[in-house]
């Protein structure tokens, strides 16, 4: 039977090439994401291992340097000194860090903000810091002098002596550029920025003068890391803890290998996709060959072969071609991982150096993963040659499907639907995470129930199409109708592997524009300034900033988001009650924001007073008029009449102050951003007014209206993007699934297509019939998916209505249509071949063709 089934993969290759690239593709998906995260990974890991190298002890202060009342916000210069002096200490040297962004000559920020980082030089009795190592100049020793990372200098253009202008959280100031370096910093290493300031300059921008963040220590040949440990300690601060280099690497390593496991899991999830849409293609190609096989497998029957032997004989041959397609997967695995690592290099993701690590797992997984999907998808098939009678074989009768057998399969197939359907709608109308998670359970079954379905919708939703064909087309159009249900079952197998990708497709359209648009009117409604102004890397803008804006010629209205909190004590109980708000400018917040006011009055912010959100009132029993005893942060205690109740706002937080109640209490404010209203609203001349009085800082972000919407509803439309390239992977499988069943098709009809063509049908309508055929199963499909894909879209949306106010569901119907015409080009494709074949039938051997 191995050497028989051996013969059948050797005797079909053409009609198994489709199988074996479906395979492929996915095996070559999985295969790539587990060599491109593993290789990632050990990149990681070792560039971390490396930045610990020489470290015996790195000690890390948890002191809140945004506290005015902390009194050890680090590790400070007397700490340091004794641990310098201790027994086996080869160096010590204190860390101070932040944010600090560096222009380029256009005056453009260098690198992406998140990733661009300040620190200080602490070089030791020989006048270097082990961290870091100068391939021109020296590090800085001056208060204006600084020294770049090798690449940023390069980006900038920059050399020693030139003049370098640095944002950190303040005012842009130009520095002496002293030395240009390389260092073993992750964040450089991955494409982000390092600028070094004499070590007082970083104390007293990130810290506080004498205060350092972090301390690493190296170690004296021969003394013990864990010894050195144990002397270090006793000399910390209670909100400082040290360990030694190595644990600090395993951990980082740990941290790396937690971040790529997110990234693995969704590229193996759309993996997965691919091939479960394969399992289709996979037995739809073993259904027919079995089909074209009856008879050589009733001889083998009548000659002594069991039912089990039949069945063995058919995974065999899956597993051959399985085997075949996860090796030839496995090496275009590699080559995706290879890929995908060059494509970060050239969207400036950089990575550290390493080897390309193909570890036993992805071998097996590959492997596994290949040759499990054919078997699995050819059990069904070979199940059912097994079955064939030799007599009634002979006669082809078993090619006729019993009634009861389609009765079984469409209850089945409704009832699964019906269950996937209500979970689906019940989840609908939970909302939040518990009902996204039945929508999920809902889908899958759902998916199954449809599936199962398709053969039986395929004769009437096909029949909606056939008149379109036929007016048009004429013969060829209604043969080509006729054929596309001449066999339900081979038709809605083809059909499922375009549906279930177009359902994902569809739905996530369908949520990503909805949410999109939401989130796009909520900006719209809420904002009423002209520009909003923040920081590139998402942090705290210095008070300095907002001053800067008060004073421009034109600005109406400024007022910043600056966040606060403070502690209450529950009226009877005592029980502490923290709660977040925000500090606004008394006067301009209702002009630069919506602030639907319900009781009381804005204007009440000005006299001192609190305004609360509307659903925090009504947890807490408040009313205006309230008084709340409160605790800043700085300890200070005041009470706060409350002035205003306002209606809850995604742009507003559950309470607002004066920042002049607020500043009293803090030294360091936390700004994220601040909203102005100019005369004469957006303009160029407006918005240059507004970058001057900020200093042309290249670290802070200017944003108009337009810029504010991409902002919220932006990222939505670059995740669909990356989503739509991702499943173009299940449709390429798609239309590898059609190309078979029609090459099939036409090997089967070769004696009625030589008929056709006998009585008058040229080659040009031979070709046009094929070509519709393949386009009313690809539309067949599309339009199930897309039904499908609008109602899970729907269901997931009104999970998240609660918390986006004004959402409504939006249908794209641009995109739909883009889709079925996709669908439709993804016939005429996968149709080229086989019809070509068909045209190319001689006539006379096609009607002698048994």
């Amino acid at each position: 039977m191995f050497r028989t089934a051996l013969r059948n993969v050797l005797a079909h290759k053409a009609r198994l090439l489709m199988t074996v690239l479906a395979v492929m593709l996915g095996v070559a998906f999985v295969s790539g994401t587990l060599v491109f995260t593993d290789t990632l990974s050990h990149a990681f890991r070792s560039q971390s291992a490396k930045s610990y190298d020489d470290v015996a002890v790195a000690v890390t202060s948890l002191g809140n340097e945004y506290d005015p009342a902390e009194t050890h916000p680090g590790v400070s210069q007397k700490t340091l000194d004794e641990i310098r002096g201790l027994d086996g200490v080869a160096a010590a040297y204190g860390r101070v860090d932040g944010f600090a962004g560096v222009a380029d000559p256009n005056g453009k920020l260098i690198g992406a903000g998140w990733s661009n980082k300040g620190s200080n030089f602490d070089p030791g009795k020989d006048g270097k810091d082990s961290a870091y190592t100068f391939t021109d100049g020296e590090g800085p020793l001056k208060a204006d002098e600084i020294a770049l990372d090798k690449d940023s200098a390069a980006k900038g253009e920059y050399k020693v002596g030139d003049r370098v202008r640095v944002a950190t959280n303040g005012p842009v100031k130009e520095y002496t550029l002293s030395g240009i370096f390389t260092t073993k910093d992750g964040a450089v290493n991955a494409g982000g920025s390092l600028v070094l300031f004499d070590t007082a300059v970083a104390q007293e921008q990130y810290l506080k003068p004498g205060w350092y963040r972090n301390v690493t220590v190296t170690a004296a040949p021969g003394t013990d890391d864990a010894k050195l440990l144990d002397a270090v300690e006793p000399l910390l601060p209670q909100n400082a803890e040290a360990k030694t280099g190595q644990a600090v690497a395993d951990e980082q390593a740990e941290e790396i290998e937690q971040g790529l496991g997110a990234l693995k899991q969704v590229l193996l999830g759309f993996a997965g996709i691919a091939l479960f849409v394969g399992v289709f293609l996979i037995s739809n190609t073993f259904s027919m060959l079995v089909a074209q096989r009856t008879r050589e497998l009733a001889l083998m029957r009548a000659v002594g072969a069991s039912r089990r032997q039949i069945t063995r004989s058919v995974l065999l041959e899956a597993g051959v071609v399985g085997a075949i397609a996860s090796a030839v997967g496995f090496v275009l695995g590699v080559g995706l991982a290879l890929g995908l690592r060059s494509g970060m290099a050239a969207f400036e993701m950089k990575i550290p150096a390493g080897p390309l690590v193909v570890t036993p797992t992805p071998v097996i997984a590959a492997l596994a993963v290949g040759v499990l999907i054919t078997m699995f998808a050819a059990w069904l098939p070979g199940r059912r040659a097994a079955k064939i009678p030799p007599v009634a074989a002979m006669n082809s009768v078993h090619a006729v499907a019993t009634t009861k057998s389609l009765v079984v399969r469409n209850s089945i197939g409704a009832f699964v639907t019906a269950v996937g359907a209500v979970v689906i709608v019940w989840g609908a109308g939970m909302g939040g995470d518990g009902g996204r998670l039945r929508i999920a359970a809902g889908a899958f079954f759902a998916l199954i129930g449809v599936i199962i379905l398709i053969p039986l919708l395929s004769r009437p939703v096909i029949a909606l199409i056939r008149p379109i064909l036929t007016g048009p087309f004429g013969v060829a159009g209604k043969l080509a109708g006729q054929n596309a249900v001449r066999n339900p079952r081979r038709t809605g197998a083809t059909a499922s592997a375009l549906a279930i990708g177009l359902t994902l497709v569809t739905g996530l359209s369908v949520l990503g524009v909805t949410v999109g648009k939401a989130l796009d009117k909520m900006a719209t409604d809420n904002i009423k300034a002209d520009y909003m102004v923040s920081m590139a890397n998402g942090g705290d803008l210095d008070r300095s900033a907002v001053t800067a804006l008060e004073k421009v010629k034109g600005a109406t209205a400024v007022s910043p988001q600056q966040a606060v909190q403070f502690e209450l004590k529950k009226p009877g109980t005592g029980e502490k009650i923290f709660m977040a708000g925000s500090a606004v400018k008394a006067g301009d917040i209702e002009r630069v924001l919506k602030v639907d006011i319900v009781q009381g009055s804005a204007d009440s912010l000005a006299n001192g007073q609190i305004a609360v959100a509307e659903k925090t009132a009504k947890k807490r029993g408040w009313k205006v008029g309230t008084a709340l005893p409160v605790t800043f942060a700085d300890e200070k205690q005041a009470t706060l009449t409350i002035g205003a109740i306002y209606k809850d706002s995604e742009f507003l937080s559950p309470a607002l102050l004066d920042t002049k109640v607020v500043n009293e209490h803090e030294t360091k404010p936390s700004i994220r951003q601040v909203f102005v209203k100019m005369a004469g609203g957006q303009s160029e001349a407006n918005e240059k007014a507004l970058l001057g009085a900020l200093g042309e800082n290249p670290a802070i972000r200017l944003m108009d209206h337009q810029d504010i919407r991409d902002e919220f509803g932006g990222t939505i439309n670059m995740m669909l993007n990356i989503l739509y390239g991702l499943l173009a992977m299940a449709l390429i499988i798609a239309v590898l699934g059609v190309v078979n069943t029609l090459a099939m098709s036409v090997f089967e009809r070769q004696q009625e297509i030589g008929m056709l063509r006998a009585i008058g049908l040229d080659r040009r309508r031979v070709k046009r019939m094929v070509r519709l055929e393949a386009v009313v199963i690809s539309l067949f499909g599309a339009l199930i998916g897309i039904g499908l894909g609008v109602f899970l879209g729907w269901a997931i949306g009104e999970t998240l209505k609660a918390a986006l106010t004004g959402y409504a569901l939006v249908l794209p119907w641009d995109r739909i249509a883009i889709f079925l015409v996709l669908a439709g080009l993804v016939g005429v494709l996968a149709s080229l071949w086989p019809a070509r074949s068909a045209a190319k039938l001689n006539m006379l051997n096609a009607i002698k063709t048994e």
